[in-house]
């Protein structure tokens, strides 16, 4: 009997002990064409998943939007989003929340040929925009356009909309002299021989924001960081591992190389590789959303209605309180 109940004990222990050590599930839900893939795959090839005693699922999805439905039909506990949707749901009531990811967005190509040396010689030219009139970076470049001019963007140059490939489509084939567009995409125009003139961050400082506010990350509900906080919290750590090493490491960089869809070309590689280490986080407190707060100003002042709905001022809430870097 005495070697039965020690038998018993020791199995319950191990069953306790299993219990223990299972990994925390988390869902991802990520653009399959996003760079976010890159710092996944730098989570698995370090094993800061196994590490952080984590179990991530990664769902592709098709994009920004397609994240923000599957996050609020909670198919998804994670997204990569805006601070400034992230504000705006807090204020209809849907309270998601955001630790910063990147500060990467992009900025303004130009055709070295076209004459083009400030935002004001944009007048008459073509210019072709990522997204929609009320797309964030659209509304802080004619922001910075009528602060220098006086005048209207949209009224003065000829704007284009579409998808990244496509913008860099129309730079790079000459339908177009100058591209707002995404870092990622600017990188490959860089290739093809066209400049940057200006940066997003660049413009936010010239309308008065001296500090670039982190404007994508990681976003999941209040109710679901209460329910599994320590899933959350660890994978932020192993987040921001990852940048970590990828600010410094080459050879990491080497091992992710098949998630960046480069091929053989290396110059590609190399662009891409120290666009993204330009944009790497790497320090988080949430109590410091001076940026963040006079940028929403700005989509305020300048966009109005159409970009940022009823509200005036960035949603309290908005930068997740209960984790710091």
């Amino acid at each position: 009997m005495r070697r039965l109940v020690q038998a018993l004990s020791a199995l319950a222990l191990l069953v306790t002990a299993s219990f223990a050590a299972e990994p925390q599930h988390l869902v991802l839900g990520v653009q399959a064409s996003g760079t976010v893939k890159w710092e996944l795959a730098a989570i698995t090839a370090l094993g800061l998943d196994t590490a952080n005693g984590l179990s991530l699922e990664v769902r592709e999805l098709a994009d920004s939007k397609a994240g923000q439905i599957a996050l609020q039909a909670h198919q998804v506990d994670v997204i990569l989003s805006d601070f400034v949707w992230v504000s705006l749901q807090r204020d209809a009531g849907n309270l998601v929340t955001l630790v910063p990811h990147s500060l990467a967005v992009g900025g303004l190509m130009v055709d070295p040929a076209a004459g083009i040396s400030t935002i004001a010689d944009l007048k008459g030219k073509v210019l072709a925009v990522s997204g929609s009139p009320v797309d964030k970076s659209y509304v802080i470049l004619a922001a910075a356009y009528a602060k220098l001019t006086g005048s209207t963007l949209s009224a003065d140059a000829t704007v284009r909309f579409g998808a990244p490939p496509l913008v860099n489509e129309l730079l790079t084939g000459g339908q177009a002299q100058a591209a707002l567009n995404l870092w990622n995409w600017n990188a490959r125009a860089a290739l093809a021989g066209k400049a940057e003139l200006t940066s997003i961050p660049s413009l936010l400082h010239d309308l008065g924001v001296t500090e670039t506010p982190p404007l994508l990350g990681w976003t999941f509900f209040e109710d679901t960081a209460a329910a599994k906080p320590e899933a959350i919290k660890a994978f932020l750590d192993a987040s921001f591992a990852a940048k970590a090493a990828l600010l410094s490491d080459d050879a990491l960089w080497d091992t992710i190389r098949p998630a960046m869809n480069v091929g053989d070309d290396d110059a590609l590689f190399r662009s891409l590789r120290d666009g993204y280490r330009a944009g790497i986080v790497s320090h988080f407190d949430p109590d410091n959303t001076t940026a963040a707060s006079a940028t929403f100003a700005l989509l305020v002042q300048y966009g109005g209605a159409d970009v940022v709905g009823d509200a005036k001022t960035l949603s309290p809430g908005t930068f997740w309180p209960g984790y710091r870097k």
